[in-house]
């Protein structure tokens, strides 16, 4: 088994639109993946349904290669939502009482690690924290337990750059066993492009593309161009094109064959933003 997660035809409908249709694709183990796409387009039913809050309508999910989701494979998924998660009466030494008898492979010498590392205050009550500490908090605790699997909607949103920046240091710690992977959804897409290896584009309720973050950042290319410039390019180096008000914002494959082509045309490297951007307004 090389992923530990793997989606196949994944399709769930609603009454009024289809929600998600035919979603495949892998978290391989030792690997961070980056779920994006517009608001409404789909994320979040995917982790809902991984995850059996919401039922699927057909396809197939495996975690740690197992299509059900029993007790003994739920203990191997951390989860984190954005959102406060546990009770603000309580600090993180009575957090950590209540959850060893919770989890089963509950780790406190790894939680009060964790603790340390990210400098959390022991006995101060979860209602002082800021909302990043609770965000560190509920990572740590999906940290704790020897989970496989990290699952994450929207972990850094709306927290400040220093306070992501440690906690994608944390995701890059778990990943260091290369038996664990991580799938992330995020609308901050600069994060994604820091740790992701894999990145998922969803639009529509549908995968528009699954690819590693390398090619996309080193093959895939942003060409600015006018109208009579696009139509001497190869149109087999084309994936979507946007008018804009100076011209055509193309992205292209090949980056560095196009370029020396082509080699008068402006070609600059393709961020995650502009690459949704364009997949999602272009033709």
């Amino acid at each position: 088994m090389d992923n530990v997660l793997e989606i196949k035809n994944l399709t769930k409908k609603y009454k009024d639109n289809v929600g998600i249709e035919n979603i495949s694709f892998n978290v391989p183990k030792g690997s961070i993946v980056g779920l994006i796409g517009r608001n409404g387009a789909g994320k979040t039913t995917i982790i809902k349904t991984i995850l059996d809050i919401i039922k699927k309508d057909s396809g197939e999910i495996k975690i740690v290669g197992q299509d059900k989701l029993e007790d003994h494979i739920k203990n191997n998924i951390g989860v984190v939502f954005d959102g406060d998660t546990f009770t603000e009466s309580l600090n993180l030494i009575k957090l950590n009482n209540i959850l060893k008898n919770i989890y089963v492979n509950w780790n406190e010498e790894v939680y009060f690690k964790y603790i340390d590392k990210m400098q959390l205050p022991l006995k101060k009550k979860f209602k002082e924290f800021s909302k990043g500490m609770k965000m560190k908090l509920s990572i740590i605790v999906s940290l704790s337990h020897n989970a496989k699997l990290l699952i994450l909607d929207e972990a850094t949103s709306g927290l400040d750059p220093v306070v992501r920046d440690e906690i994608l240091d944390l995701f890059l710690d778990f990943i260091q066993d290369e038996n664990n992977g991580i799938l992330v959804s995020s609308h901050i897409t600069s994060d994604l492009e820091k740790v992701s290896d894999y990145i998922v584009f969803i639009d529509k309720g549908k995968v528009i593309f699954f690819e590693s973050k390398d090619k996309i950042l080193y093959e895939y290319g942003i060409l600015k161009c006018t109208e009579d410039e696009l139509d001497k390019v190869d149109k087999r180096y084309i994936l979507k094109q946007i008018k804009t008000n100076y011209g055509y914002n193309v992205i292209i494959t090949n980056k560095e064959e196009i370029k020396k082509q082509y080699s008068n045309l402006v070609i600059d490297n393709c961020t995650i933003d502009e690459l949704m951007v364009i997949y999602t307004k272009g033709v």
